[in-house]
């Protein structure tokens, strides 16, 4: 595994054009986000999604996220209300996961069986240029080990994930909680996890 250590506010875009390289060539990395680490890979590479799944020893029912950079191109990948757009882009960037129902043009293994997807713009420098570098999302479960425990330290990560991912991005130790998701595909919005994030929207 490839190993960059990265400044969090001025990252040297050598080490992004090297992870965006690896993921558009079908690899799958570990990059900071603005709660934990993240497992991700790019969202047309169907075999390092399959390397992914076997990773973290989860079914393909598991809602995983769509990182993006902003809103731009947000309609090729979900179908947003007008509630929703304004809750996200009141919320982002931020540590909050969207349940949106999925465009047609999302592959359909990505989906829930509900037909939906998760969208994430992290509010981490690092997170946003390589998904800019890419050009298109990549895919992203949070780092944990096959017990469903986060790591945190990026040197407990490079020893259990050396054997299973081709690079990683650390800006060091994170800590904290995993992104709140947020269930946006009905009439209201519902929490589906508590998870970093502030929630007292819900009682404006």
């Amino acid at each position: 595994m490839e190993f960059y250590e990265l400044h969090p506010e001025n990252p040297q875009i050598r080490f992004i054009k090297k992870a965006a390289d690896v993921l558009s060539n079908g690899g799958v990395i570990i990059y900071p986000t603005d709660t934990v680490y993240g497992l991700g890979c790019d969202i047309f590479e169907k075999d390092a999604l399959e390397r992914i799944f076997l990773i973290k020893n989860e079914a393909h029912t598991k809602l995983l996220s769509f990182i993006i950079p902003d809103f731009k191109n947000i309609s090729q990948y979900a179908k947003v209300s007008d509630m929703a757009f304004k809750l996200m882009k009141k919320l982002t960037p931020g540590p909050y996961t969207f349940v949106l129902p999925a465009a047609r043009e999302v592959p359909k293994k990505l989906w829930t069986k509900r037909k939906t997807v998760g969208i994430r713009i992290p509010d981490c420098k690092v997170t946003r240029m390589l998904v800019e570098e890419l050009g298109h999302p990549i895919i992203s479960t949070s780092v944990t080990n096959r017990k469903g425990e986060i790591y945190f330290d990026p040197e407990e990560i490079k020893r259990f994930f050396n054997p299973h991912v081709d690079l990683m991005l650390s800006i060091g130790a994170l800590s904290g909680k995993p992104s709140t998701i947020i269930d946006l595909s009905g009439e209201e919005p519902e929490i589906i996890r508590e998870g970093a994030g502030e929630i007292n929207f819900l009682a404006v």
